[in-house]
């Protein structure tokens, strides 16, 4: 039997789910599109709720669908649209162009971050 309690969230017409692996950005965005599907990107507090709900499951930090633009401190969609919701840690984004990714915190704050560390891979469907 599949064990998937907790690791799959619906809301709305997204579907959340997680692989329990931690790998980089680039990994992470690779696993989700090979599954048919991308980076867990959350649009409004619901869907944040129900990201972070995964990484209180894994007690993990993960990588959100979400990247510096061209402008320094600029963040957008993966799929290069404007943020239309943030829940930015207090001071966050600080990286001013050397922290191109974003993360989201065990208590639902985001966090700009290197691309390059391991976080846990949350797939949208």
């Amino acid at each position: 039997v599949l064990a998937l309690n907790g690791k799959i969230k619906e809301v709305g017409q997204k579907i959340f789910a997680s692989n329990g692996k931690e790998v980089d950005f680039a990994s992470a965005l690779e696993s989700c599109e090979e599954a048919g599907g991308t980076l867990a990107t959350p649009t409004n507090e619901e869907e944040n709720k129900a990201i972070l709900s995964i990484v209180k499951q894994y007690n993990r930090y993960a990588y959100l669908g979400i990247k510096e633009g061209d402008t320094s401190n600029q963040f957008e969609y993966i799929n290069g649209k404007p943020l239309n919701y943030t829940n930015w840690h207090q001071y966050e984004p600080n990286g001013k162009g050397t922290e191109k990714c974003v993360e989201i915190y065990t208590d639902g704050k985001w966090n700009d971050k290197k691309c390059n560390q391991y976080r846990l891979t949350i797939c949208e469907f």
